[in-house]
């Protein structure tokens, strides 16, 4: 069993690594987990340079189509020499590659296997710029509010909330995203058609990014899908319960993948 591991902009393999220590403890050994940097290095992600030193990567420059089909011709070479991965596990801007890889697959080479066969995406969203390339429609509520989260995650996770607050920095996108279910922001983008491999999509209530990490779920196929709230932020939390919540889901991830081979 393969996993690639695409982590968030400003971080690195070996963070990625470090945060989800907890919940990769608690699953089967034989289970090889690979990191990648990203081709471009990056300052540091807001709030994680209290934690973790440089170097930090990011896997773009800035997220116009050009330089997302650019990384994924990038991602390909590297699994084309290092995979097959049954499996994907991906955060933040890793989520943003990972399912451009897959969406520019079924538009270029959908003749071929898929990058991987399952994918769990944690904390994020897809390309809006990918999706109305791939004939998608992003109705304007889905825009703005993308453009809104992406201003309140840099306040939100910074070094001055983080040791100012805490964990009570996480206030989420409320003016935006208050009373809005999941089921009403899935309706926010048009579906031509939907990522058809096994999915689990990790998201907390409190992040900025919250509805990203929804509307990615709702181009998925529902059918395979689980998605699972584990109320925090922009993070992966480290608690036992969200821990053993979230290696469940990997777990039938993993399964799911052997049945889609």
């Amino acid at each position: 069993m393969k996993v690639l591991c695409l982590h968030g902009k400003g971080t690195s393999g070996y963070i990625f690594r470090s945060q989800i220590s907890t919940f990769r403890a608690k699953l089967p050994d034989d289970i090889q987990f690979d990191f990648l940097d990203g081709p471009f290095k990056s300052d540091a992600a807001p709030g994680v340079d209290v934690f973790y030193s440089p170097p930090y990567y990011a896997f773009w420059e800035n997220d116009g189509i050009d330089s997302i089909r650019a990384t994924y011709t990038w991602l390909t070479d590297h699994i084309d020499k290092n995979g097959p991965y049954d499996l994907a596990l991906m955060f933040s801007q890793g989520c943003v590659l990972g399912s451009s890889a897959l969406l520019l697959h079924q538009e270029e080479t959908p003749h071929l296997p898929p990058p991987f066969k399952a994918a769990v995406f944690v904390c994020g969203g897809a390309s809006l710029n990918v999706l109305e390339e791939m004939g998608f429609h992003v109705s304007a509520e889905a825009r703005e509010r993308d453009l809104a989260s992406r201003s309140a995650l840099a306040q939100q996770a910074g070094s001055s909330a983080l040791l100012a607050q805490g964990g009570d920095r996480w206030t989420g996108l409320q003016t935006l995203d208050g009373g809005l279910s999941e089921a009403e922001l899935r309706n926010e983008i048009t579906c031509p058609y939907r990522i058809n491999i096994p999915t689990v999509h990790i998201y907390g209530s409190k992040d900025p990014r919250w509805a990203a990490g929804v509307h990615l779920s709702g181009i998925c196929e529902p059918t395979k899908r689980r998605t699972y709230d584990h109320g925090g932020g922009h993070e992966i939390p480290r608690t036992n319960a969200v821990s053993n919540s979230i290696a469940e889901l990997f777990q039938w991830a993993v399964a799911q993948s052997q049945i889609e081979q």
